[in-house]
């Protein structure tokens, strides 16, 4: 099935039968990125009387408990509820459309001189070439495949410069994408600059804008504009697991 978008005046096709997935599966045990100190993911057979959950063990049916943290465990999606006290402020009250135009932007990771390894706002903007969109999608080089089982705790992982989160607000880009734990510092003494920026909570609160970490783009998709589809479960949480899914945009010809 292929779709029309129009962005910026110009008509594109999306074919939605070539989606490409960009989110991690959840799988049990430790074969999953692992951030924040969380727990490990944990999906067990649930047990009651004679009753086994499990065709394997014997039992009618598979029946099983996910126990996961969303922040730490895999692909997440998460609202302003993230650094607020404010109770309205969950995901699923927050997110209310599912498809963005996107821009998928490769950028190499710059190591400052205390060692800290960030997205540095200077090669963002280098970046930054398709003019207006919804969502930005940041592939960071070098990509490693290891970012698929990446066990992030403790090791200060990279993270962006808090302008990029601004140039977000300032031109009312709604969604970003990021193949990072977070955005911030691991341990910044709980400024969080770049998520503060982003959902600009000292001021007017953008609280339909979210931010996607720990996404993971193969070398073969290219950069470039792209339809976003952001699928979440209805779950009351700040941040829920999520499966984002993006289709090139390919631009049609007008007849003469």
């Amino acid at each position: 099935m292929v779709i029309q978008v129009t962005h910026e005046g110009i008509d594109y096709a999306a074919d939605l039968d070539q989606p490409i997935d960009i989110s991690l599966p959840i799988k049990n045990g430790e074969d999953n990125p692992n951030c924040f100190w969380a727990e490990p993911v944990e999906i067990s057979t649930i047990v009651v009387g004679d009753f086994v959950g499990s065709v394997a063990k014997g039992g009618s049916t598979n029946y099983q408990r996910l126990s996961m943290t969303p922040h730490g465990n895999g692909t997440h999606t998460e609202c302003y509820g993230h650094i607020s006290a404010d109770p309205n402020a969950t995901l699923d009250q927050c997110l209310n459309k599912y498809h963005f135009v996107a821009s998928l932007i490769s950028i190499p990771l710059t190591t400052l001189e205390n060692g800290d390894e960030i997205v540095s706002f200077d090669k963002f903007m280098e970046h930054m070439s398709n003019g207006k969109v919804d969502a930005v999608v940041i592939r960071t080089l070098p990509n490693d495949p290891s970012k698929k089982m990446r066990k992030y705790s403790g090791h200060n992982p990279p993270y962006l410069d808090a302008r990029i989160t601004q140039y977000f607000a300032d031109n009312q880009i709604e969604h970003l994408l990021v193949d990072l734990p977070s955005v911030d510092r691991e341990s910044d003494e709980g400024r969080l600059a770049a998520h503060k920026n982003f959902w600009q909570t000292e001021g007017n609160i953008r609280t339909t804008a979210t931010i996607t970490e720990l996404v993971f783009i193969e070398d073969n998709t290219p950069d470039g504009l792209y339809l976003l589809n952001i699928q979440i479960p209805s779950i009351v949480l700040d941040a829920v697991p999520s499966k984002p899914v993006i289709y090139p945009l390919q631009k049609l010809k007008k007849l003469v």
